[in-house]
This record gives structure tokens, C-alpha cells and sequence, in this order.
């Protein structure tokens, strides 16, 4: 019998509500899923104000929640995501919150905050490049896997069509300048206004473990710190069992002893 709270599921920054796609059916047994596309995103609301702003994001997502007459719910997000999760968090929204790989513990207009939306502004660029090729290129699991190779450990567990929508995604989303200049970042957030997982993919190469782990615990210092074993930035697509589990044991629909339920 699923819980009588939803669970908000949140994509990261170019990304689409499919990101959750693999994840969905493994945690329907247990909660309500609302998983919405983020204002600007392809598919999503479009973005009224410029430049857009994660803040602005948040608000729409709250909107939703109003207009579906609920207070507050379990909230998972990754990158992107996992920030708007905790900025919901911040107003009172959340019951728990799920962070995978969340963005905006850096210094705004720091080495390491340029350094990783350098990436992502990388990964526009050779996707525009490769537009024309990207549905028969995308057949092959070797390109997926060198195609996806910032985001994933093995793009190749991607199907072609989920490649294809990863990169559709990427090239239609129409705020991907503004977010990636926000002067926004995380601040800290002690005590905690319920109880909140962050949880860092070990092979993260967008934002990596080591670098922005420690300003995550230092901003939000009682939050329970994991590292998810074998993933990528987006870890639902290298390990979407892996994902749900860690979400689950967060909303406390499972415990640790069900991990292994979920494979």
C-alpha cells in the first residue's frame, strides 16, 4: 500500500522529467509520484522571467504543490534537483529530502563553481555539433557511452531512445545560460527543517565528491552524508535500483534490509 505522502520528484539543470524514467515503476509501490518538468525545460513551463533563476524554478514548483492542495511531501531531486529540494526544504515544504549529487554548494563565481558548469556548457556545444548524427550514432552503446560519459559511469545501459531524449533535452532547454550564471548558491541550513540525505555519486565528474562533499557538510551540517557506489552525476542511469533504494530508505518506506529487495 503506498504511503498517503506523494513524493516530488526533481531533474537536474537541461534534463526532463524522463531523467526518472528507469526509477518510477521501483518506487510506485510505495508512494504517489509527482514528477514535473522544471520551468524552461523541454516540455516544461515556459520561463516568463529572465535571466531564469533556481529561485524561480522553486517557485513554480511550490505553485504546483498549491495548486494541488498539498503542504508538504517527500522530495528526491539530483543536481539541480537535489538544490530545489533543498530549497523547498528551507520553506517548509518537505517532509525528507533526497539531494543526489545536489548543485550550489560552491562560492558563486568561484574555480570550482566555473568549473563545473563549464562542463555542462561543454556538453551543449558538442551536442549541437552532433545534432544531425545523434539518432543513428545513438544506436551504438559505444557512442552512448562516450556520449554520456560526463553524466554517467556506463552510458551504454542507456537505451537509444533514452540517450536521444537525454540529448533532446539538453538542446532544447531554454534557460541553460541563465542557470549556469545564477549568482545563487546554497546557504547554510542548521538545524535542519527535516531530516535530509545527501547523497554524492562516487564517480561524479560534474560536481565531485571531494570537492563539494565538504562544503555540503559544513552548510548543512546535520543532514546524513552517503556516497552512492558505482555512479555517475546522474546516477538513474547507471544504477536507477540503487537510486529508488537510497530514495526510499530517506522517506522511510523501506529500511537498510530492503536494499536488497530493489535489485
Amino acid at each position: 500500500m503506498p504511503s498517503n505522502i506523494p513524493l516530488l520528484l526533481l531533474h537536474g539543470v537541461t534534463m526532463s522529467e524522463r531523467a526518472w524514467t528507469e526509477v518510477v515503476p521501483l518506487l510506485t509501490p510505495h508512494h504517489e509520484i509527482i514528477s514535473p518538468t522544471a520551468l524552461g525545460h523541454r516540455g516544461g513551463p515556459p520561463a516568463v522571467l529572465r535571466p531564469a533563476r533556481c529561485a524561480h524554478l522553486v517557485d513554480n514548483v511550490e505553485r504546483d504543490l498549491d495548486a494541488r492542495g498539498l503542504g508538504q511531501v517527500h522530495i528526491a531531486g539530483n543536481s539541480l534537483g537535489g538544490w530545489m529540494a533543498i530549497e523547498l526544504a528551507r520553506r517548509g515544504r518537505a517532509v525528507t529530502v533526497c539531494a543526489l549529487s545536489p548543485a550550489g554548494f560552491w562560492d558563486s563565481g568561484s574555480t570550482t563553481h566555473s568549473d563545473s558548469t563549464a562542463k555542462i556548457a561543454g556538453g551543449l556545444t558538442l551536442a549541437k555539433l552532433g545534432r544531425p548524427l545523434a539518432p543513428l550514432g545513438l544506436r551504438s552503446s559505444l557512442v552512448r557511452r562516450i556520449v554520456l560519459r560526463d553524466i554517467a559511469i556506463h552510458g551504454d545501459r542507456a537505451t537509444s531512445t533514452a540517450a536521444l531524449d537525454i540529448v533532446r533535452d539538453l538542446l532544447e532547454c531554454t534557460v541553460t545560460a541563465d542557470l549556469l550564471s545564477t549568482d545563487e548558491q546554497i546557504a547554510p541550513l542548521d538545524p535542519l527543517p527535516c531530516p535530509i540525505t545527501l547523497a554524492w555519486s562516487e564517480h561524479d565528474r560534474i560536481l565531485p565528491a571531494a570537492i563539494y562533499g565538504p562544503v555540503a557538510r559544513q552548510r548543512l551540517p546535520a543532514a546524513h552524508y552517503r556516497i552512492l557506489p558505482g555512479v555517475g552525476h546522474v546516477p538513474m542511469v547507471d544504477d536507477p535500483h540503487l537510486v529508488a533504494a537510497t530514495i526510499l530508505e530517506t522517506t522511510g518506506a523501506i529500511t537498510g534490509r530492503g536494499v536488497d529487495s530493489m535489485r
